[in-house]
This record gives C-alpha cells, sequence and structure tokens, in this order.
C-alpha cells in the first residue's frame, strides 16, 4: 500500500462521526512521522544504527565472544580473524570486539544522562527567562553567556580537573556544558510565543506563570529541543570519548571506547586495529546520531510538513 493511500485512509477515518480522541490523535500524527521517516534513507539508517547500539547495550552479555576484562597475554595484540579474534586484540590480549560491545553500555549511559539533564535544565532556564523577561531575563542569559564563552571540551575539562577523574564527574561537566544551547533555542522560542492570541486567553482565564510555561509554552519549545538533543549527541559522544582519551573520564579496565583509543596510541603504526576498531565504533554512532537529527528535523519542521 502506498503512502499516500495510507494517508487518505488515515483522513477518511477522522472524516467520520466519531471523534477522534487525543491519544488517537497523537498516535496519527506519530504514525506519519514515521512514514517520513522511513521514506528518508540518511534519517532511517541513523535509526538502524542508534537501534543497533540499543541492542548491543542490552544483550552485551549474550553478543560479546567472551568477558572483556579477560586477558590472554600470550596472544596480544593479535591481528583481526587471528586466534578467534574477529577485531584483534589489544595490549593485554583482550577481545577488542567485546570491549566495543560493551563499551556500547558507557556510551548509551553517557547519552541517556545528559539527554535527560542538560536539556530540561535549558529549558527550564531559556522559558522561564524568555516568558518574565526584565532583569531576570539579563542574569540568566548572561551567564549563559559566559558558560557559551569557552569552547565545550576546553570546560569540561576545567570541571572534570576540578571535580576529579571518573565517569560521573565525565557526564556532570559534560552536562553542565551543554545547557546553554538548550536555553537559548527555548528562550528564542518562548520570545515569539508569549504575546500569541492563545497566550492572552489563557492568561485571561486565571492560569498562573507556572503553568502557561508547563502546559502551553514547553510544549512548543519540544521540538527544537529534540532536534538540537539528536544533533547534540554525536558532540556529546566525542566529549566523553576526548575525556577517556586523556584518562579524565571513565577509568581503565572499564571498556570504554576513548579509553581504548588512548590506550591503543602507542601501537597505531604497526597494531593499527587496537585504536582503529574502537574509533570506527565512535565514528559510526556519532553519525547516526547526526543522520537521525538531521531526519528528525526535516520531520518536526511545521514549514516543511506543510510543503
Amino acid at each position: 500500500m502506498s503512502e499516500q493511500t495510507e494517508l487518505s485512509g488515515l483522513k477518511a477515518w477522522l472524516s467520520t462521526d466519531v471523534p477522534a480522541s487525543r491519544f488517537q490523535a497523537k498516535s496519527i500524527q506519530f504514525y506519519l512521522g514515521w512514514l517520513k521517516l522511513v521514506s528518508n534513507p540518511l534519517a532511517f539508517l541513523g535509526f538502524l544504527i542508534l537501534l543497533v547500539l540499543v541492542f548491543c547495550a542490552m544483550f552485551a552479555p549474550f553478543l560479546a565472544p567472551v568477558d572483556p576484562l579477560t586477558q590472554d597475554l600470550a596472544k596480544r595484540l593479535s591481528p583481526p580473524g587471528v586466534n578467534g579474534y574477529l577485531l584483534g586484540s589489544d595490549e593485554l590480549g583482550r577481545d577488542i570486539l567485546s570491549r566495543i560491545i560493551y563499551g556500547s553500555r558507557i556510551t548509551l549511559f553517557i547519552v541517556t544522562l545528559v539527554a535527560v539533564t542538560a536539556p530540561v535544565f535549558g529549558l527550564l532556564v531559556g522559558t522561564f527567562a524568555g516568558y518574565l523577561g526584565g532583569w531576570i531575563d539579563e542574569v540568566l542569559m548572561r551567564v549563559t553567556d559566559i558558560f557559551l564563552a569557552f569552547p565545550k571540551l576546553v570546560l569540561a575539562l576545567a570541571f572534570v580537573a576540578a571535580l576529579g577523574a571518573g565517569i560521573e564527574n565525565a557526564i556532570l561537566a559534560i552536562s553542565i556544558t551543554a545547557w546553554p544551547a538548550y536555553a537559548r533555542i527555548a528562550r528564542a522560542e518562548t520570545l515569539t510565543i508569549r504575546n500569541s492570541d492563545f497566550i492572552s486567553a489563557v492568561r485571561l482565564q486565571g492560569a498562573g506563570t507556572l503553568h502557561i510555561i508547563v502546559r502551553h509554552i514547553w510544549p512548543l519549545c519540544l521540538s527544537s529541543i529534540i532536534v538540537r538533543m539528536t544533533l547534540d549527541m554525536a558532540g556529546i559522544i566525542l566529549t566523553a570519548a576526548g575525556l577517556g582519551f586523556l584518562g579524565l573520564g571513565a577509568q581503565p579496565p572499564m571498556p570504554e571506547w576513548g579509553a581504548m583509543i588512548s590506550a591503543g596510541r602507542k601501537f597505531i603504526l604497526d597494531q593499527w586495529w587496537v585504536a582503529t576498531m574502537p574509533g570506527l565504533a565512535i565514528f559510526i554512532v556519532s553519525l547516526g546520531f547526526n543522520l537521525l537529527g538531521d531526519g528528525l528535523r526535516d520531520i518536526l519542521d511545521p514549514k516543511k510538513s506543510k510543503s
């Protein structure tokens, strides 16, 4: 069945005498977005890459050939396909494939925690600054400008150096450096919404500031926040890998991809696979987030949806 036929069927269902509930309307909207995602090959490829990442993280004990911490010095630095190592072994004889699979858990853990902290805090700051205006807006935006004045990796390095090395501190540092961009986007969206007629009508009905922001402004800001969050995930992964590469992120023997590259840089000329394989994993996952972010931007852009 073609996409146009499916859309005609949905329109016919909506035109019946039975009114569609809010859940049905949301389901239809989700389904139409899914059709747009599937029709975009690159965006769908990014979606599949992320599905593979989640699948590897969930079923790592079943997918990994051996335990990622198992050492066999007699088989150290084995090339790919030799001694039973599909992607080779590292300087301690550990299976690189198993370490990459288990490393997907660390990557997904970092991405998930940053995704539920930085965008939420940025949304809070941006919407309150944009709606309240005045000196509150000035103070919040100047603080945001201070954070934006520094490169993310440099600022994350400063925070981790102050807090101490470790994956928890690395996640906290990345979250602290990531929220200003979301605050800027939320403020810009709020400035275009706060003087709208429907906001004035809700205000005349007696709704308070918190109610207006949470119930009416936040939902309209979510699409821009989601797109920016998806596009930022690649940078977050690279920042986490950079901290791990410098020894400030996940600590050995955890199979973190950045730390694996750091350990393999000493063998890059002769045993190239030690650093190349985790580097390819970072590249593929980052590419997946970027492709999916581009596709979501096309789906959630109201101007393109009307065209």
